[in-house]
């Protein structure tokens, strides 16, 4: 499963026993993998500010899992057609081991292994330029992904729109790109060449009749130029004054004349615009899905740290000062699994908050003074990390 749940208890005599049963249950019972989750010893200050520092770590960490699954949005978009790779391409630094640095890894062996960046985020700070730092970087990294994607979604809707001109059947699509010049009688003062289109059925009829629709056709004059599943696109020559008198005649016969004008330089026009499209697209594909990978790695791992930061919070404001707790990271092995879980740890660390056990049990108990719902609130600290991010 790519779920994982970070938690905290006590780190006293007692919870690290608990910790050492919940250890016990959940790998006999096969319920979870679980690792000890490393969390630097940060400058606490005030109550006070830590309270509402957990307020704005809460909204920083559902911007940063928005921020994430947007630009997991984004790499599947940019890579259309090869989809299948888009996993490869969601990777994370491979942490701060001089040997993995540079390596990118897959976001759950980053998750298992991480350790908190002090180089980016030195942990001597006080904890609010810690959080700034966060806030200030997922800020940037959303306002450049907007500009960014915004330049190359506008010029990937130009190039469709294009294409779909040059799609569709015979009665809608542009002919620039299946007429030449060679079909039309161009410049003359007294003849025109239009265009038919021909149900398939009809071929025959149209071979016999199309002279005689009307006065002045150009014997001989007619070409099948193209075709589609429904019929054929016929040229014919015929004088400009019964242009209207042959359109009448052709749509009694269920012959339709397609408005169309040859003009070399409009169709040059479109044709070098569906080219600059495709370099520009070209041109662009590669710096972006770059960009789309380094700053993808750099909002998770920073998504991760935030996960860090509230674990800590959380954990002084629940069990109180001096700083001693111990987190864990439980990776549940599959989603049947998750309910026995959550029974294991609500019996294990019962002891750390009475009321909210009970509650747990039982849904009509309220827990005073709090104004979450009794399924967000467990006697142990709780938070939950999805790595689904194409879901």
């Amino acid at each position: 499963m790519s779920e994982f749940w970070l938690i905290s208890a006590p780190g006293d005599q007692e919870n690290l026993q608990a910790l050492e049963r919940m250890n016990t249950v959940t790998s006999k019972s096969n319920l979870s993998y679980n690792t000890k989750f490393s969390i630097p010893d940060f400058k606490v200050g005030t109550l006070d500010s830590l309270v509402g520092l957990s307020d704005e770590l809460g909204k920083l960490d559902t911007f940063a899992e928005s921020l994430i699954k947007r630009m997991a949005q984004s790499v599947v978009e940019v890579m259309e057609d090869a989809k299948g790779k888009v996993p490869e391409n969601l990777l994370a630094n491979g942490g701060l081991k001089e040997k993995m640095k540079y390596l990118k890894i897959d976001l759950t062996s980053f998750v298992t292994h991480f350790e908190w960046d002090m180089a980016k985020y030195p942990a001597k700070q006080p904890l609010v330029s810690v959080v700034d730092t966060l806030a200030k970087q997922l800020a940037q990294i959303e306002t450049d992904l907007k500009s960014r994607t915004a330049a190359y979604n506008t010029l990937k809707t130009n190039l469709e729109n294009l294409e779909k001109k040059s799609m569709g059947n015979l009665f809608t699509r542009t002919l620039s790109d299946i007429v030449s010049k060679e079909d039309f009688v161009l410049d003359s003062e007294y003849l025109i060449t239009l265009l038919v289109i021909v149900p398939k059925p009809s071929y025959t009829q149209w071979q016999k009749t199309y002279e005689s629709l009307s006065d002045m056709v150009v014997p001989r004059s007619t070409k099948l130029i193209a075709e589609d599943n429904e019929g054929g696109l016929f040229t014919v020559t015929l004088f400009r004054k019964v242009i209207e008198d042959f359109k009448t005649k052709a749509k009694e016969n269920k012959f339709t004349v397609r408005e169309f004008y040859y003009d070399e330089k409009e169709i040059k026009r479109e044709r070098e615009e569906m080219s600059r499209l495709l370099s520009d697209k070209k041109q662009q594909y590669g710096p972006l899905l770059r960009w789309l990978k380094v700053n993808f790695s750099e909002a998770f791992i920073a998504w991760i740290h935030l996960k860090a930061l509230r674990v800590f919070v959380e954990s002084v404001l629940r069990y109180g000062l001096p700083v001693n707790f111990q987190a864990v990271l439980l990776q549940p092995h599959k989603k049947s699994s998750t309910k026995r879980l959550r029974e294991v740890l609500n019996s294990v660390f019962r002891h750390l908050d009475q009321v909210a056990a009970a509650s747990i049990l039982d849904a009509s108990v309220e827990i005073p003074g709090l104004q979450l719902n009794n399924q967000d609130y467990f006697p142990y600290v709780y938070f939950h990390i999805d790595l689904s991010l194409l879901d």
